[in-house]
């Protein structure tokens, strides 16, 4: 599968180790996810390390039971001197049933050197798209 830089597709199932008292997805959890996709997809815009400078918004939309399988998906829509901003979406699903949107965030993503240092990025790729 081939997808242009800055984006990333990432697909989990949601086991009993992952859920709250509930039997769904433990929020906790659930950001950690998101971060993660957020982190893949700035650094390959980036074509270098990144770290998480913020969270502009988490929206929770749906609980995801155990046993869903959640497809993440994450985008950078904006490229700065060191930072990137990228929009994740989860996705989750049951066999034979169609996805339902289920979270929503926005991450601000910083490129780092070898020091942990914000530097320049020279890629310019942004997919303008919006969560």
């Amino acid at each position: 599968m081939t997808t242009p830089q800055g984006t990333v597709e990432l697909t989990e199932i949601v086991f009993p180790a992952e859920a709250n008292h509930y039997g769904t997805l433990f929020g906790g959890n659930a950001l950690q996810l998101m971060a993660k996709a957020a982190f893949l997809a700035a650094r390959g815009a980036a074509q270098r390390d990144v770290v998480m400078a913020g969270v502009t918004d988490v929206r929770f939309l749906a609980p995801v039971p155990v046993g869903h399988v959640l497809t993440l998906r994450a985008w950078v829509t904006r490229v700065g001197r060191s930072s990137l901003t990228v929009c994740v979406t989860g996705l989750a699903a049951t066999l034979g049933s169609p996805q339902d949107e289920v979270l929503k965030g926005i991450f601000e993503m910083v490129a780092v050197d070898g020091k942990g240092r914000p530097t320049a990025i020279t890629n310019t790729y942004v997919n303008q798209e919006t969560a």
